[in-house]
């Protein structure tokens, strides 16, 4: 696995992270760095790179650690490398964001487009809690799903499995909106169909995954904000690329977007491939 970092604070956070995750694995950390200028080659860059591995050393003494150091454009070079790892792991905002920045442009373009998973710090330290699943029933979600499982699982923590649905999205047989909510749509009928999306999106998982325990949570709410409230319980908050709500065309939804954005817990972005 793979952790991108430029001498930020927030790479270095990420740094912490990754030497976990790899512990959990058992896998090789690569530091990554990329350059584009050969001015970027001096004392400082090679002294960011130290640091970071005697950081992961004082976390994991026994984990393999490896540098790697590329010519080449940031985004670039980590899509790049990222398409051997089983997990690349970022900061929220690099060396070159403005302050007023929430998320880095290169950890929004590789959530967007890296091949594999990946794993954006930010939020609190050292947060606690479940492994936090957004489903959608999408394909994009079942991949997420089988990601968080496996990462629960490694973790020994429960995972909360969340569905929020809204009646606002539901297609009717009418379009005014001074149409009573209670003609157009049976709330009973929609809340049982969403609940059977919800049991059928995690049900395949719990079956290969026997001892995660699994805390299914429904509602009915404004999704962005009801997952957001929630990451402040999680350790870790796992969305598919893009869902059911998706416009077509869009690689990353709007609610892995919002996630990426405004989360109190590290989130993992997961594409699906198919």
């Amino acid at each position: 696995m793979i952790v991108g970092v430029d001498g930020s604070p927030s790479s270095l956070d990420a740094v912490d992270v990754a030497a976990e995750e790899a512990r959990l694995r058992g896998a090789r950390l690569r530091i990554v760095h990329a350059f584009t200028r050969s001015a970027d080659l001096d004392p400082m860059i090679h002294g960011v790179l130290a640091e970071a591995e005697q950081r992961v050393h004082e976390r994991v003494p026994e984990l393999e650690v490896v540098r790697t150091v590329v010519s080449g454009e940031a985004l670039t070079v980590l899509r790049a490398e990222a398409r051997h790892a089983v997990l690349t792991v970022l900061g929220r905002r690099g060396r070159s964001a403005f302050r007023d920045l929430l998320l880095g442009s290169t950890s929004l373009q590789m959530a967007t487009h890296a091949h594999g998973p990946v794993m954006v710090v930010r939020g609190r330290p050292e947060p606690q809690g479940p492994v936090l699943l957004a489903v959608d029933g999408s394909p994009a979600g079942n991949a997420a799903a089988s990601f968080a499982f496996t990462e629960a699982e490694r973790r020994g923590a429960p995972l909360m499995a969340m569905h929020v649905w809204n009646t606002w999205t539901e297609p009717t047989p009418y379009e005014s909106p001074a149409d009573p909510l209670s003609v157009v749509v049976d709330l009973s009928q929609l809340e049982r169909r969403h609940r059977q999306l919800l049991e059928e999106a995690v049900r395949p998982w719990m079956d290969a995954h026997p001892e995660v325990l699994v805390q299914p949570r429904l509602e009915r709410a404004r999704v962005r904000p009801a997952l957001l409230a929630v990451t402040r319980e999680a350790q870790l908050v796992v969305a598919g690329a893009r869902g059911h709500g998706g416009v077509a065309g869009m690689l990353l939804g709007s609610v892995s977007q919002a996630l990426l954005h405004h989360s109190d817990c590290p989130v993992t972005v997961v594409r699906f491939l198919g």
